[in-house]
């Protein structure tokens, strides 16, 4: 079947592409153009979504993992009657447009995901496949409210960025057969042909990964493509790739080049490719009304009919199970507050217990409360204590599950928690040692540019690793952390800080959360305070009588700094210890209690943390801290050998004021 409508509204949307990359002047015409026919038979013929209501929950979920070919994806959403109109295309790139240079989730409507570095998509999808088996099996007759597919489309370099692997990996294990990967195989980098770089045997690759492999020879045989979706959609224990062949920039004089991939055609080419290639012969942004007919009579009629039959479906669940769609209501609107107790657990006077196995205990807690609480760690859950006691396993056979087994995958795991915070439903936690949030970063990123509320547990927190060494201590990564913007970053110094942490952590729905555990005991300190810690900084233990100095400690460092304060008192020397779990939260409070907490100058204040010193200039002028790699031997040792001591604190604090 060749039908005129399909190669007209094909050469619709390669035309628009074009239109768009010329105006901007700036733009990746390559895999727009050679992709179009593989998301023009997605959307008219299989993508259920309405775009009315764009997060409509029981939509099918889209990721453009190859996030560059976005001029694209901006084409299908207007065409396919999102908020989206020809005045946004036409400014495509430009200052505080709609349609920014890859795509960006709650910027516009219709983006399921935010994505442009390589290989992040691919992960984000898979997150959101198993998000989507997970709600369903968590609720009574939950087919009825959850049962959609995900798709993604990537390209030749999300494939060779590592991330793709532990992905792929990851959801063939899973046995995710509702997730269907589209793969353009045109050949082509931005350096030049993909042989130069890459000769992988793909398709065994992903058998090798227990996926399903379909071929479509021809990237413009819409019938092919459509016969491709129709079956990957019957796999019943395997995620589907579907690999492509393509053209890079399909239509311009130069297609099947590298020139293609990341320049605008210009007005020239893209008149060659669209009037002798296309034969499309109209001014620019020109839509034919056959075309919007088209897509009218097809997605849009066929989602908005999924959705009215899903509303039915769903009064009637409601009248069946009540309980039940209140909960799920109320959890997909993140809405935790009634989950979490008001009232904070009753702690041993003069306990002593690390921060991890603290954070272990309120995880277990909160899990009692919260039915939607997902998560696990990088295969360290007996060590990072992520795992839920009695908890069942997230398997094939056992999607009821909320352990999360993700192996040694960080990178995968962190964008695969943002996927399924993306697609909604479950809150997230993940957890490795701190020194490996460097794995993880771009996808931290991810999450706070999506405003995802992701929970990282990172635990083995400073040099009080000990004998694994340099390689496993942190140094720089609490730095880093910090850094990223709308990123909280939580140290608690006790087990009291620790579930106000994750009380902290459960209620943000729009930031995520880095919490940094310790591996050693701390004491439950008599001054610490879960509303000092939502403070982000408080004063934990205070001066005697007049203030001479101010001691701003973290984690594990704020014990110190209370013994410290004590040997200074016999020096006569009168300090107040300040407990500062969060810089971001302490930010967040008003000049009138900062000044509360930190009264003195700068000058008279120091920090202490057994991590980099970089940026605790902002708080004070002095600081003790890690400007080094630490060392190999037991915990005792190694913060002797740095002299993390209370003594040295005190005459540190003695030099300055004297």
């Amino acid at each position: 079947m060749n039908r005129k409508i399909d190669q007209l509204s094909v050469a619709t949307i390669r035309s628009l592409c074009i239109d768009e990359i010329n105006k901007a002047n700036s733009g990746h015409p390559g895999m727009a153009l050679g992709s179009a026919p593989i998301l023009y038979t997605l959307w008219t013929r299989h993508l259920v979504a309405d775009p009315k209501d764009p997060e409509w929950f029981n939509r099918d979920r889209f990721v453009l993992s190859a996030g560059h070919a976005s001029a694209l994806l901006y084409a299908m959403l207007h065409l396919s009657g999102y908020e989206l109109s020809l005045a946004d295309l036409k400014s495509f790139r430009q200052l505080g447009s709609l349609t920014p240079g890859h795509p960006e989730y709650h910027w516009t409507k219709g983006v399921d995901a935010t994505s442009g570095p390589l290989g992040q998509g691919i992960a984000q999808a898979v997150g959101m496949a198993m998000a989507e088996e997970s709600v369903r099996a968590n609720y009574p007759e939950g087919e009825k409210i959850m049962n959609h597919y995900t798709y993604a489309l990537c390209g030749d370099g999300c494939l060779q960025e590592g991330i793709s692997q532990e992905a792929i990996s990851l959801a063939g294990h899973q046995k995710l057969n509702k997730l269907i990967l589209f793969y353009d195989a045109n050949q082509v980098t931005l350096d030049g042909a993909l042989d130069l770089s890459f000769s992988e045997q793909v398709k065994a690759r992903f058998i090798a990964s227990e996926w399903n492999v379909l071929e479509v020879n021809d990237g413009n045989d819409i019938e092919a493509i459509d016969k491709a979706i129709t079956e990957a959609k019957k796999s019943k224990d395997k995620p589907t790739m579907i690999l492509v062949h393509t053209v890079i920039g399909y239509g311009s004089s130069k297609q099947g080049t590298s020139k293609v991939h990341g320049s605008p055609l210009g007005v020239e080419d893209g008149k060659h490719a669209k009037v002798d290639v296309y034969g499309f012969d109209h001014e620019d942004f020109y839509i034919p009304e056959e075309v919007r007919e088209e897509f009218a009579n097809t997605f849009i009629k066929r989602g908005q009919k999924a959705h009215e039959e899903y509303n039915k479906a769903l009064e009637a669940y409601k009248a069946k199970h009540s309980v039940d769609y209140q909960r799920f209501v109320s959890l997909v609107n993140l809405d935790v507050d009634k989950y979490i107790p008001e009232v904070m657990p009753t702690f041993e006077k003069g306990s002593s217990t690390s921060t991890r196995v603290a954070s272990g205990k309120a995880l277990n807690a909160f899990m009692l409360k919260l039915p939607n609480l997902f998560g696990g760690s990088a295969d360290v859950a007996g060590s990072v204590m992520t795992k839920l006691d009695g908890g069942v396993n997230f398997e094939p056979d056992h999607r009821e599950g909320h352990n999360v087994n993700w192996g040694i995958r960080e990178f995968a795991m962190a964008s695969a928690q943002n996927g399924i915070l993306l697609h909604g439903g479950l809150r997230t936690y993940v957890g490795c040692f701190a020194v490996f949030s460097d794995y993880m970063k771009p996808a931290i990123r991810m999450a706070a540019l999506s405003h995802l509320p992701a929970i990282y547990l990172f635990s083995h927190d400073s040099i009080a690793v000990g004998e694994d060494g340099p390689t496993h201590q942190p140094i720089e990564q609490l730095a880093m952390l910090r850094s990223i913007p709308n990123t909280r970053v939580i140290r608690p110094c006790d087990e009291r800080e620790t579930y106000a942490a994750w009380a902290e952590a459960l209620r943000s729905k729009k930031t995520p959360t880095a919490l940094i555990l310790s591996r050693q005991n701390l004491p439950l300190l008599e001054g610490s305070s879960a509303e000092g810690l939502a403070k982000g900084a408080y004063i934990v233990s205070k001066e005697e009588k007049k203030e001479m100095f101010e001691i701003i400690a973290t984690g594990s460092e704020v014990s110190l700094a209370v013994e410290a304060q004590k040997l200074l008192k016999e020096q006569g020397v009168d300090v107040r210890v300040i407990s500062m779990p969060s810089w971001e939260l302490f930010e967040e409070q008003s000049e009138e209690y900062k000044k509360s907490v930190m009264s003195l100058p700068r000058e008279k204040r120091i920090s202490v943390e057994m991590l980099s010193t970089f940026g605790w200039d902002r708080y004070a002028a002095h600081h003790m801290g890690m400007d080094t790699f630490g060392a190999s031997a037991p915990a005792k040792d190694v913060i002797k050998k740095f002299d993390f001591t209370a003594n040295r604190l005190m005459d540190l604090v003695l030099k300055i004021v004297k």
